[in-house]
């Protein structure tokens, strides 16, 4: 009875340490299909909640700052371009992107938690979200910015004297990013009291 549980044992020891090559061959296929089809899913939930029906499928979102983008240049301008909310807020790059998306779960929980349900609750939050979302720019020099706008094609004959001058100067210098100077470029302002560099 021994030499049998032994024989038993050492079956199932051998199958589990030296399994047959069709076996690995069939764990290897359910593998690397299951592996496509994750990795598929997976980067197609992320385009999909990186677009702006996706944005503004919150209320606090569409009735905010979307309202006050459609007003802005950068949602209608003699050029025909538009950026829409990721273009702005959401990195090109995997790696970026994923950090961002994660960062950005804190805004899903506002809304969750009713945080910001109304306009008077999102303008009480305003200038601590805007603040935030300043604070990401300058340390990224204003990355998705450069995505549309390229320091090296601005034509300084087309600007007004007081662009020209900060462009050529603190700009190109790297003193300043972008959103140093253009706060408010597609959302109103909160209140500016004690924001560094606003006056």
């Amino acid at each position: 009875m021994a030499n049998q549980n032994k024989g038993l044992i050492g079956r199932y020891w051998s199958l589990l340490t030296r399994p047959s090559s069709i076996a690995m061959g069939i764990i290897l296929a359910l593998g690397f299909v299951a592996g496509i089809v994750f990795w598929g899913g997976f980067n197609t939930a992320l385009e999909l909640t990186n677009t702006e029906e996706f944005c503004i499928s919150c209320h606090e979102m569409e009735a905010n700052v979307y309202q006050e983008y459609r007003e802005t240049i950068h949602y209608s301008n003699r050029s025909g371009v538009r950026a829409t909310c990721p273009d702005c807020h959401v990195p090109k790059d995997w790696t970026h992107k994923i950090i961002r998306k994660i960062a950005a779960s804190k805004e899903v929980w506002g809304k969750i938690t009713g945080l910001i349900d109304t306009r008077e609750k999102f303008v009480e939050h305003r200038k601590s979200m805007a603040l935030r979302e300043w604070k990401r720019m300058k340390e990224n020099d204003s990355r998705e910015c450069r995505n549309c706008h390229n320091f090296e094609s601005m034509d300084f004959s087309e600007q007004g004297r007081r662009s020209v001058t900060m462009h050529s100067t603190a700009l190109a210098s790297g003193e300043k990013t972008c959103i140093d100077c253009h706060k408010g470029i597609a959302h109103e302002l909160p209140d500016m009291e004690g924001v560094e560099g606003w006056h």
